[in-house]
């Protein structure tokens, strides 16, 4: 059994549909599992839709019809027939989106999201599935919704692994290709969940977990994991070979290529994870496994940006004790902060957070209750692996450096 995942960019036009089909004849489709982002940049396109449909109703029926407008022509390409049944499903789902757009009730941001944002890999498969049948390729179109049960934690929700298991255990059928979504999952009263972005991959992972599967294969447009993104730094390299441990451990930092709970079910069984090339498919890539070193040994970079510095101190200088420390958990708890660095003297605390709910501004006026706070926005995070010297002086030439944490392997900047 193998997993395949391919991401947006990997189907963002008819030239890309029609790759993956080559992918799959080139590498073989036996016994294989394909999950399926949504097509080019349509979570992002949705997004819109939905802070339109909330805040700027003017503006909502143009942003949806994009989204149709795009998915239109992709199918109006790779099917001659305008009477092929894909054309009917796909105008179902959309009829289904519009439905929930008028009969919705909630105002709640995080439901309204997840139950709007998951349409994006529902139609991408959809004229995956179609197209791959059509050109000879046979294959089961899944609804993953029906198979991997989490809670309700919208937005970021958390797999019922004993549940998930069960149901993929009884109900996938291993004889035939079968095509899915990434990212999705549904709550006990069957409502729309998200793993939380990029969680495509996770969702590769979870399959293999419950299949025992071979192996797992993200298809991108790089060749493989590179030890920088090269959108932000130069000369990337590409990693031949990576440890479980230091994959998770990029993964936890911020790098981009894999999703930081992806690792950890794989590692789990010994199922080894692959990053290769859709456009160069036969090449090697880089292998993910157990007991690999980092192969080259050089340092790795990882940079996030839109970060929040906060640094905290004692009204009364005095010292900031583990009580105080716990207190500032909860409240980074409560408001849903992810914590990336922390670091603590005598009388200061400091915390480098991503505001991924917006809570920025509740969470400073309670801290300012009890601290001296300061807060720089918009700073930008970078973590090398096997740092050198020059490594360093790379990231903190020409900027601020507001906070440096260095342990033995990794060093952690701030810099404005």
């Amino acid at each position: 059994m193998q997993v395949f995942k391919f991401g947006g960019a990997s189907v963002k036009d008819v030239k890309g549909v029609k790759n993956l089909a080559s992918v799959l004849k080139k590498i073989g489709y036996n016994n294989t599992l394909v999950v399926v982002s949504a097509m080019g940049k349509t979570t992002n396109a949705l997004e819109l839709v939905i802070k339109n449909y909330l805040e700027n109703k003017k503006e909502f029926q143009s942003s949806l019809q994009e989204v149709k407008k795009y998915h239109n022509q992709i199918l109006l390409d790779l099917f001659e027939n305008e009477n092929h049944q894909a054309f009917k499903k796909i105008n179902s789902l959309f009829d289904e989106l519009e439905s929930f757009f008028k009969t919705n009730k909630s105002p709640d941001y995080n439901f309204v999201y997840d139950q709007v944002i998951g349409f994006g890999e529902l139609v991408s498969t959809t004229i995956i599935s179609e197209y791959l049948n059509t050109i000879g390729l046979k294959n089961n179109w899944i609804d993953v919704r029906n198979q991997i049960k989490t809670d309700n934690y919208y937005r970021r929700a958390n797999v019922n692994w004993d549940e998930t298991q069960q149901i993929i255990s009884s109900t996938f059928d291993k004889s035939i290709l079968n095509i899915t979504q990434g990212f999705l999952g549904s709550d006990e009263n069957n409502f729309t969940t998200t793993l939380g972005r990029e969680g495509s991959d996770y969702t590769a992972a979870i399959y293999a977990y419950c299949l025992n599967a071979n192996s797992v294969t993200i298809w991108k447009d790089v060749p493989g994991v590179l030890n920088a993104d090269p959108r932000y730094f130069e000369n990337a390299q590409l990693l031949n070979k990576i440890s479980y441990r230091e994959a998770i451990e990029l993964a936890f930092y911020g790098a981009s290529v894999i999703h930081p709970k992806t690792l950890q079910p794989l590692q789990g069984k010994e199922i080894p994870l692959y990053v290769k090339s859709f456009l160069n498919p036969e090449a090697k890539g880089t292998q993910i496994g157990k007991n690999t070193t980092l192969e080259p040994m050089i340092p790795c970079f990882i940079v996030k940006k839109n970060q929040v510095l906060i640094s905290l101190s004692s009204l009364d200088f005095s010292y900031i004790v583990e009580e105080n420390i716990s207190e500032i958990f909860n409240l980074l708890h409560k408001y849903k902060m992810k914590v990336d660095v922390i670091q603590n003297s005598a009388i200061s605390f400091s915390v480098c957070v991503d505001n991924i709910y917006n809570n920025l501004d509740k969470l400073l006026l309670h801290l300012k209750a009890k601290f001296k706070v300061t807060c720089n926005q918009n700073v930008s995070l970078y973590t090398i692996r096997h740092y050198n010297a020059s490594a360093i002086n790379q990231i903190e030439t020409d900027k601020t450096v507001l906070l440096k944490q260095l342990t033995q392997e990794t060093v952690q900047i701030v810099t404005k």
